[in-house]
């Protein structure tokens, strides 16, 4: 399978990135791809140095912009505009989709945090 997709598509309404890898089809939430970003500000600079986005629900997709044969760059409209989307990588989000959502869902939940930026998470302790 190739991993250079056929076709790129926006979806400004909806806010989603459509790609198309040998016929297949997905979609990409602009929040996905937020708190997914290959950058250094989400990834870090090496193991431990990763970073949690959220409050990103309503986070939008303004710009994409071609970086030579092997990418995209992605501008979001909070200002994000750092970090190569390789082809590689897109594909890789494509395919591992539903158990990286989770796994971020997961991580906000033991951070105490949420995808809402206007939502403040209290946790209690289990009651003995």
């Amino acid at each position: 399978m190739h991993t250079t997709p056929s076709k790129i598509h926006l979806h400004r309404r909806s806010g989603k990135l459509e790609l198309i890898f040998d016929g297949d089809r997905a979609h990409l939430e602009a929040e996905f791809l937020r708190v997914h970003s290959p950058s250094a500000e989400v990834k870090g600079h090496g193991p431990g140095q990763e970073t949690l986005p959220y409050g990103k629900i309503n986070v939008g997709i303004t710009q994409l912009k071609a970086v030579g044969n092997y990418g995209l760059q992605i501008v979001f409209d909070d200002g994000h505009d750092s970090g190569i989307f390789t082809w590689q990588y897109l594909f890789e989000l494509c395919q591992n989709q539903q158990s990286l959502w989770q796994t971020y869902l997961d991580k906000l939940e033991r951070e105490g945090k949420s995808r809402d930026p206007h939502t403040s998470v209290v946790q209690f302790p289990p009651l003995s």
